[in-house]
């Protein structure tokens, strides 16, 4: 397919600038896939992140459509609904045999061309092998671009070994905190609690499940003990990088619990803890990165079963052209959930 396409060009959060490149061409063992709709991540407006890479395509939460399929490839015919992982693993090395994928040093170069903020996207040879799943029909694009972000909630829940019967609370609820909620849910959490800074997110996380939400600046402790029966939560999962929101995590464990630190924090900062009382109550500290695709496969299997609802998730749809719109309604937070682009 030749001709010219439309992409959102990242330069910092206050500077994304649509611009026209040409349609990637692609090889024997590739793919061309048109996006049909494209989440933006919080990831994607962290500038200490993402600014030294500028300028770059981003966009890594896709559902599209095969529209060119390369002589060789087998699996994929014209016309499939798909998710495509724009980070895969190897499968093979060490790290993915013990079963820690997005450690690969394969998944940490990979990517798609150019990213998900475009029309069109070529998917290279091992991202066909390992990163392409189709999604059923009576899943929508939007519920597509939900399957990489819930992907990570699964990966993580299942290291902080989340069970039925359980209290999970979930400290931020931006939209990775909010999936976490919908997920313990699914799960079978006996009780789930949340909290935010802000309110239209404490909002959402009680409309998402959670029996009780705090403000920030409570006093979580007293708060949670008097709605779980006296008792700190068995997990607590740190949705957000504050460092203010970290801190209180070690004082929100019960015994014998678990901390999941599923995002990260300002680049090198360094984190105090009060190491003898984590010891001694023997609370186990876990974080993830990302997802795998065994991760992506159980996504899939939980939107389209309708365990895990997503729909009302989506607070802003907007063309490729308004992406700069997206951009800033997601680094400000206050009024968007999932943001997602629709080229």
């Amino acid at each position: 397919m030749s001709g010219t396409m439309r992409v959102a060009v990242y330069y910092n959060n206050l500077d994304v600038r649509v611009e026209e490149r040409p349609i990637p061409s692609i090889g024997p063992r590739e793919l061309l896939v048109k996006v049909h709709a494209s989440g933006i991540c919080g990831s994607d407006v962290l500038e200490w992140y993402r600014v030294p890479k500028a300028p770059v395509v981003l966009g890594h939460e896709i559902a599209a459509e095969v529209t060119q399929v390369g002589g060789e490839v087998k699996d994929h015919r014209k016309g499939d609904r798909v998710f495509v992982s724009h980070h895969v693993p190897c499968l093979d090395c060490a790290y993915c045999r013990s079963g820690h994928e997005t450690v690969c040093q394969t998944l940490r170069t990979t990517n798609f061309d150019p990213g998900g903020f475009a029309e069109f996207v070529r998917v290279p040879e091992i991202n066909v092998r390992h990163g392409v799943f189709r999604f059923p029909d009576n899943m929508s694009w939007e519920d597509g671009v939900f399957i990489e972000p819930l992907a990570c909630s699964v990966r993580g829940q299942r290291a902080a070994d989340v069970r039925p019967g359980q209290s999970v609370l979930v400290i931020g609820s931006g939209m990775a905190g909010l999936l976490h909620i919908r997920l313990a849910r699914a799960t079978g959490a006996s009780s789930v609690f949340a909290t935010d800074v802000l309110e239209n997110r404490r909002n959402a996380a009680k409309t998402s499940g959670a029996d009780e939400v705090f403000r920030a600046d409570e006093d979580i402790a007293a708060k949670l003990k008097e709605a779980n029966e006296g008792a700190l939560a068995d997990t607590v999962i740190v949705s957000t990088g504050a460092p203010a929101a970290i801190d209180q995590s070690f004082a929100l464990v019960e015994a014998g619990g678990t901390i999941l630190f599923f995002a990260p924090t300002d680049s090198d900062r360094r984190i105090a803890m009060p190491f003898n009382r984590l010891w001694r109550d023997e609370v186990t500290i876990r974080s993830t990165y990302g997802a795998a695709p065994r991760d992506i496969l159980e996504s899939i299997r939980l939107l389209h079963e309708g365990r895990v609802e997503v729909r009302d998730l989506v607070s802003h749809r907007l063309p490729l052209t308004d992406a700069a719109r997206g951009f800033q309604l997601v680094a400000d937070g206050r009024e968007s959930l999932k943001v997602v682009l629709v080229p």
